[in-house]
C-alpha cells in the first residue's frame, strides 16, 4: 500500500473518531470530521487505486 494512502487512512480512521466523540457530547462540530473522513477516504481509496493501476502498467 502507499505511503500516501496509508495516512489518509489513518487520518481518516482518526476523523471518525473525532466525529464520534464530538456527537456523543452533543456538539455539531462532527459534521466537520465527518466531511473531513470522506474526503481522506475518497482519497485513500484513489491512491491505492493508482498504485494497482500503475503496477499493471509497468508489469
Amino acid at each position: 500500500m502507499p505511503r500516501l494512502a496509508l495516512y489518509t487512512l489513518v487520518v481518516c480512521l482518526l476523523a471518525v473518531a473525532a466525529a464520534v466523540v464530538s456527537f456523543t457530547q452533543g456538539s455539531w462540530l462532527g459534521v466537520v470530521w465527518v466531511l473531513l473522513a470522506g474526503l481522506s477516504s475518497n482519497m485513500t481509496w484513489y491512491y491505492v487505486k493508482r498504485e494497482k493501476a500503475r503496477r499493471s502498467v509497468t508489469g
